[in-house]
């Protein structure tokens, strides 16, 4: 019996059929839903997850044992390149019925999905690329990729472009267009791989890559990765890092208790191997607890991050809280009170570092975020179980010094209970309404609301009456909150300001208390003053958002509010400045427009975008000259600055480098000498200033610093192009004036005191000085305010600044301060 034949029907016009069904081949899908494979491509995430799908790979060869150095440049142009030293991407051609033409690995690995030298466990025995989407990605996300393997004695390459024209294309991927199949460009004495690439501005928005949330990274792969040396090279800044952090997940932990006052010296660290299922799962855990409140677990599989944490982290608080319990149990330290003690408090003032090593872990999604193999909880508990028990019984003193802070966090936590249930009892007597000092939006939706968090009354009613009423609510805070960095969570709930604010936002606080879901608003905005005490204000909210509403800020809804701090006239023209950077900017502009310099005594005159581009170089090097002069003596930074180039590569070029810079300056001695066992001379400068010594050294070290090179480099230019002084004027006609001084810094700065004679400032020492019109048109109107979303790229560095700034440790404060101050002009 035959079926009936199905009538083929014709669909209307604009009637959804199969000719709406798409397929997507290749990379064409990585492209159409970037979002699937890297993350976000809005917030810069997904941009940083490139380059780090790129230093996995270079890694998993450092795991093999076959790498020992990595190198990541961010080049000027905007692109970025990572290269290793490991054994190099195969290029030799792969043969086999489903590859047409044939293409090499390296090509295949580059333009497929899914394809890749970890699928198995003979290349790599555990790796952190598992999925084979890659570097596949990474090259269907850029505009360009060049890759170059250094493999077998020669010099192997491959370019790929985005809609490269028809006559250059010698073989076509679904995305990636490649220019030509992999070639041989030459010999080679070294082994390795360079992969460099410029993101895809159209789908990238935020299109720049971040100095610090890429040395984040590469700090911890380092510590994950004992004796690997990485190096991060910014040619846009000239800042570079070499990490090479020595002690592993041990030392890691002592970084991030940086700050912090550890109430125990021994570091727990335990490593072990156990089998399950069939595989070797190997685990590394280091702990150690400290006198702060909140809990800093960071974890890692094959060094890759999971920010959710999974069944690792599940493996390990299980396991603690068991061990903990039953010592403190045996120990009689629940005898010493009433209460019983909950995962949380095992948790208090936590330092934890955990990371695990298996062949084929499974992940919640391609980004790596959250592990779900169960063989690793089984495998962690079973390794820190057995190591924590034994430590606990050999450590008495640090393990009592723990429990002991259990048992504290323990009634911190009941007092904190009571403290609620009292603020609920007044809350029903006293009607459980709005704070009387709130004004109120009429939106009710949380996405569409605002609210301004205002330092003072004065400034909150200049807010109050500048606001659009319809979505912005103002509330005016008095003095400053407090610091929740040094405070319980019962002494936290008393603070009359803060619960307030808590109030406010209606969400509640605690890990109890806290619903994300009835936030009233979801852009909270800091307001404050542009002094001292706006930014300690500041810093105090922001120690409170973190601390004790974290989510708030890790779902981006904390903003900083960005006043002018000037407001400048010439002429008839008015306009608003942020700072004293956009001032020093806009006045050049104005310094520039007729102004012009050249070299004495008649050299040529350089003026316009030429003389822009030089007062710009000549800023950076003056800023390179202000960061370095917090740890070195500025005299000597200033002769280096104007000319007084320094070699160490040999003794002779040591001493006539000390003589060229002891001739530049006055009452000092410049001496020659080795330091301990340094292979390099070195010079000890020593300059007598108001009847004392000053002692500044220079060695390599300083030598191949960023900001001394910058300094080094720029000074050299201005010299050799200014020899002889430089002659400055400005204006033109009767208005025409001319000056000469001795080099370029000081021609910038006449020219800005000669444009400073026609500018009215008005500088704003606090928004009470703004009425409610200056107000809303500088810093409330969404059509013309700047705001700065907080966000945390780095949680160990962020957890790290919050402990110095506003923890009770001075010594790293005052080191914080001396470096990075600001300096009153």
């Amino acid at each position: 019996m035959s079926a009936n034949p199905v009538a083929p029907v014709t669909p209307a016009a604009g009637e959804y059929s199969a000719a709406q069904i798409q397929i997507l081949e290749g990379l064409d899908a990585v492209r159409k839903r970037p979002g699937m494979y890297i993350g976000d491509t809005a917030d810069g995430s997904g941009l940083h997850q490139l380059v780090f799908e790129v230093v996995d790979n270079a890694i998993d060869e450092a795991m093999a044992g076959h790498c020992n150095f990595v190198l990541v440049t961010v080049h000027a142009d905007g692109s970025l390149s990572v290269e290793d030293n490991g054994r190099g991407i195969p290029v030799d051609v792969k043969f086999d019925d489903r590859h047409e033409p044939k293409r090499s690995a390296a090509e295949i690995a580059l333009t497929e999905l899914h394809a890749g030298g970890k699928f198995d466990q003979n290349s790599y025995k555990v790796s952190g690329g598992l999925h084979g989407v890659g570097v596949s990605c990474v090259n269907a996300l850029s505009s360009w990729l060049e890759l170059t393997v250094w493999r077998s004695g020669f010099t192997h390459a491959l370019s790929f472009r985005q809609g490269a024209v028809k006559d250059r294309i010698v073989s076509k991927t679904e995305s990636g267009i490649a220019i030509s199949p992999t070639r041989v460009t030459g010999p080679a004495d070294r082994r390795g791989t360079r992969v460099h690439f410029l993101p895809e501005a159209e789908i990238f928005h935020h299109g720049s890559f971040s100095f610090e949330v890429l040395s984040a990274r590469l700090r911890e792969l380092s510590f994950l990765n004992d004796g690997l040396i990485i190096r991060l090279n910014d040619e846009r800044s000239g800042k570079e890092e070499d990490f090479a952090c020595a002690g592993g997940v041990t030392g890691f932990v002592q970084y991030a208790n940086y700050g912090k006052r550890a109430i125990h010296d021994t570091i727990f660290h335990a490593s072990g191997t156990r089998n399950h299922g069939g595989a070797d799962v190997s685990v590394e855990v280091a702990m150690q607890w400290n006198d702060a409140y909140g809990e800093a677990t960071l974890c890692f599989t094959n060094n890759i991050k999971q920010r959710d944490g999974g069944t690792h982290l599940t493996g390990l608080r299980s396991v603690t809280t068991r061990v903990l319990g039953k010592y403190a149990e045996d120990n009689g330290f629940t005898k010493k009170g009433t209460i019983n003690f909950t995962g949380d408090d095992f948790r208090e003032g936590l330092a934890c570092v955990i990371n695990v090593k298996l062949p084929d872990p499974k992940f919640g999604n391609q980004t790596k975020d959250k592990l779900v193999s169960v063989e690793a909880r089984t495998a962690v508990e079973e390794v820190v179980g057995a190591a924590l028990a034994g430590w606990l019984q050999e450590n008495p003193a640090d393990a009592h010094a723990i429990c002991d802070k259990i048992l504290g966090d323990a009634r911190a936590r009941d007092a904190a209970r009571r403290a609620r249930e009292l603020t609920r009892r007044k809350s029903v007597f006293a009607g459980s309404g709005l704070p009387g000092k709130l004004a109120d939006c009429q939106q009710r939706d949380p996405a569409q609301s605002e609210i301004y968090l205002v330092e003072g009354d004065s400034a909150g009613g200049s807010a109050k009456q500048g606001r659009d009423r319809a979505f912005q609510a103002i509330l005016p805070l008095r003095g400053k909150i407090l610091n929740v960095e040094r405070a319980r969570y019962e002494k936290v709930l008393s603070s009359s300001e803060i619960m307030t604010l808590v109030t406010a936002l209606g969400c509640g606080i605690g890990t109890e208390e806290f619903r994300l879901d009835k936030l009233r608003y979801h852009r909270i905005i800091i307001m404050t003053d542009a002094d001292v005490d706006g930014a300690h204000i500041r810093t105090l909210l922001l120690t409170f958002f973190y601390r004790q509403m974290r989510e708030l800020v890790e779902r981006g809804y904390v903003y900083i509010a960005q006043p002018p701090l000037y407001k400048v006239r010439r002429g008839s023209t008015e306009r608003y400045l942020k700072d004293d950077v956009e001032f020093s900017q806009w006045l050049l502009g104005i310094a520039l427009e007729s102004g012009s310099v050249r070299s004495a005594p008649n050299g040529e005159t350089i003026d316009g975008d030429a003389l822009l581009a030089l007062a710009r170089e000549c800023q950076r090097g003056q800023a390179a000259l202000q960061r370095l002069s917090f740890t070195m003596d500025r005299v000597v930074l200033d002769a280096v600055f104007n000319g007084s180039s320094i070699r160490l590569d040999s003794l002779a070029a040591a001493h006539e480098s000390g003589q060229r810079l002891a001739a530049r300056l006055r009452d000092s001695s410049v001496i020659v000498k080795f330091g301990d066992g340094a292979p390099h001379p070195q010079l000890h400068v020593v300059r007598r200033h108001l009847g004392n010594d000053k002692h500044c050294v220079i060695n390599q070290d300083v030598l191949r610093s960023a900001d001394f090179q910058t300094i080094a480099r720029i000074g050299l230019q201005m010299t050799s192009q200014f020899p002889q002084g430089v002659v400055v004027q400005r204006g033109e006609g009767e208005r025409r004036r001319e000056r000469s001084v001795n080099d370029l810094p000081s021609a910038l700065a006449w020219l800005l005191e000669d444009a400073g004679r026609g500018v009215a400032r008005q500088r704003y020492k606090g928004l009470g000085e703004m009425n409610p019109t200056q107000l809303w048109e500088t810093t409330m109107d969404p059509e013309a305010r700047r705001l700065l979303q907080v966000r945390i790229e780095d949680a160990i560095e962020a957890d790290r600044l919050f402990s110095i700034l506003m923890g009770e440790e001075v010594a790293p404060r005052r080191e914080f301060i001396e470096r990075y101050g600001v300096v009153s002009q």
